[in-house]
């Protein structure tokens, strides 16, 4: 058989044209070197011709950093600030300058999994679908202007997401990548007679520009119940070339417009509260309106918490010092919420975001937020295994109700499970008291719906499904004291020993989480009151 072998003036034009594309991609991201990013895979959903840049690092901080080996899938947890690295253009201050492992050891891990499920009820944060009880919900929700039109039913839970690109569980897909050089196509328009479907959200395409060519969609990251989020690049004529950004596109109802405009104004009204940019809010960069859509551009993040939990600590949780590092870090933007009046109402892992290292998190979606003067009485404020006992009895409510929910938030950082797993009002009312033992009786009495729930007597009224003929029966509780325990849920069984450390941390943690979790929100703690808590400080 024949072989035929290039000359070397063959080879060498060959090398010259190697080197001429790579001069060609260094034009183009100047000053920047592209850094590996093993193990990360894209969300499943539509592909396009479209791709997103590499993860870009400036030179001379690559210069400053020491060797490191990436992040593996089969690590069992690792360092994660050596899994990938940020764009630092988005990089904001980290509290602590130590790194924390995210994953719990082998030993607690395994035996939070195999430990007995004391309620019967918890189910599994990392499967938790954050549209189930949203769809039922808000049938329920009235706007000042009128009831909405319910969202479409059937929508993945990848799609609650609002500005992160996650990873799929699962194996990881062999896939030969080929580097080629980006290059903008065309300006992309459309000969549609409507630019939204009929609920009024935008209807994306891949590759489109926005905002007069200044952002080009590179893909869809999905919908929420406002607004639908792509994630889009910055082009070169706007002199910020190869940026990222995550662009929340509302929807195009009047009612749906001026919720856009509110969420604009307490975004702005926090980023002058935080110019420095160290309370953990996500940062609204401007706005701009694209074909009858109120746009509002970010600043782009990695992946929410329930990405993080199902990734690092499916039904067992996280770490307890990466537990410590997010408390930490939401208590500091619940205290710029509390000092600014702003209830963001709507806070669970879903609404909170990580940057790529996963040390640094950003509490995010703030279209349910609202000045604590703007208290209205409705029973289906904030996510329903979220939700605070005072706004379920209707009474008169303030930016407490955000301690309620981060409470709820960590308990499910730590084990993996959902604290408060009701499946109605109701039952999260039971749930709340089993733990905590009954409401103040003055509590009841302020109470706008409390007689939905309590009998003159004072007695719950706990509504139940009859196992025989599945119709709902009403059943009298007398709940005095709390009938189970908070720490004998974190706290390890006694076959396994921990350091006196790990003991005294984790019980400062279970103290934070009770003080958290008062059922009178005027005696709960608030985000000062923790922020010096011994779990935080340490």
């Amino acid at each position: 058989m024949d072989l035929e072998l290039n000359s070397p003036d063959k080879e060498e034009a060959l090398r010259k044209e190697r080197r001429a594309r790579r001069q060609a991609i260094l034009a183009k991201y100047a000053g920047v070197v592209s850094v590996s990013t093993q193990g990360v895979s894209p969300r499943p959903g539509p592909s396009s011709a479209v791709q997103p840049p590499p993860f870009i690092l400036p030179v001379s901080d690559l210069q400053s950093k020491p060797h490191s080996s990436p992040h593996t899938p089969g690590d069992s947890g690792g360092i994660i600030a050596n899994s990938t690295i940020e764009n630092k253009a988005s990089a904001s201050p980290e509290p602590e300058p130590d790194t924390f492992e995210l994953a719990k050891d082998e030993e607690d891990a395994h035996t939070k999994a195999a430990g007995p499920d004391e309620t019967g009820l918890q189910i599994s944060a990392a499967d938790y679908d954050p549209n189930l009880d949203r769809r039922e919900d808000e049938q329920k929700l009235v706007f000042k202007d009128g009831p909405i039109e319910t969202l479409e039913e059937a929508e993945e839970e990848d799609f609650d997401d609002m500005f992160a690109i996650g990873t799929t569980d699962g194996k990881e897909r062999n896939t030969k990548k080929v580097v080629k050089p980006i290059v903008a196509p065309a300006l992309i328009t459309t000969t549609l007679d409507y630019a939204s479907d009929a609920e009024g959200y935008y209807q994306i395409i891949l590759g489109e520009q926005l905002d007069g060519g200044r952002y080009q969609v590179f893909s869809s990251l999905g919908k929420g119940m406002f607004a639908n989020v792509v994630r889009a690049r910055v082009l070169q004529d706007s002199g910020e070339g190869g940026r990222e950004v995550a662009i929340k596109i509302i929807r195009s109802q009047e009612s749906m417009y001026r919720a856009g405009l509110k969420e604009v104004q307490i975004l702005n009204k926090l980023k002058q509260a935080d110019p420095d940019d160290k309370k953990h809010i996500v940062r609204l960069e401007r706005t701009f309106e694209h074909r009858g859509h109120l746009c509002l551009v970010f600043e782009p993040m990695s992946m929410n918490l329930r990405d993080v939990v199902k990734k690092f600590g499916k039904d067992v949780g996280l770490n307890i010092r990466a537990v410590r590092a997010y408390a930490h870090q939401l208590f500091l933007a619940l205290s710029l919420l509390k000092k600014t009046n702003v209830m963001h109402a709507d806070i669970k892992p879903d609404n909170i975001l990580v940057n790529e290292q996963k040390t640094v998190l950003k509490l995010c979606d703030l279209g349910s937020a609202s000045d604590a003067s703007e208290n209205e009485i409705t029973p289906y404020l904030v996510s329903r295994f979220y939700r605070a006992p005072e706004i379920i009895l209707g009474v008169p409510y303030d930016t407490a109700l955000d301690v309620w929910s981060v409470g709820c938030t960590l308990y499910e950082l730590y084990t993996g499970k959902i604290l408060f797993p009701g499946r109605s009002n109701n039952q999260m009312l039971l749930l709340m008291m089993e733990l905590k033992g009954r409401f103040n009786s003055k509590m009841i009495k302020k109470a706008k719906f409390g007689e939905l729930y309590f009998d003159e007597m004072g007695g719950f009224e706990s509504i139940e499904t009859d196992r025989v003929t599945g119709a709902n029966v009403t059943r009298k509780v007398h709940i005095q004291g709390a009938m189970r325990d908070l720490r004998a849920r974190l706290m390890p069984p006694a076959s396994v020993k921990l350091k006196d450390d790990e003991t005294k941390l984790l019980a400062s943690f279970i103290d934070l989480l009770e003080k958290c979790l008062t059922l009178d929100p005027t005696r709960r703690a608030t985000p000062k009151e923790a922020l010096v808590h011994p779990f935080i400080r340490g």
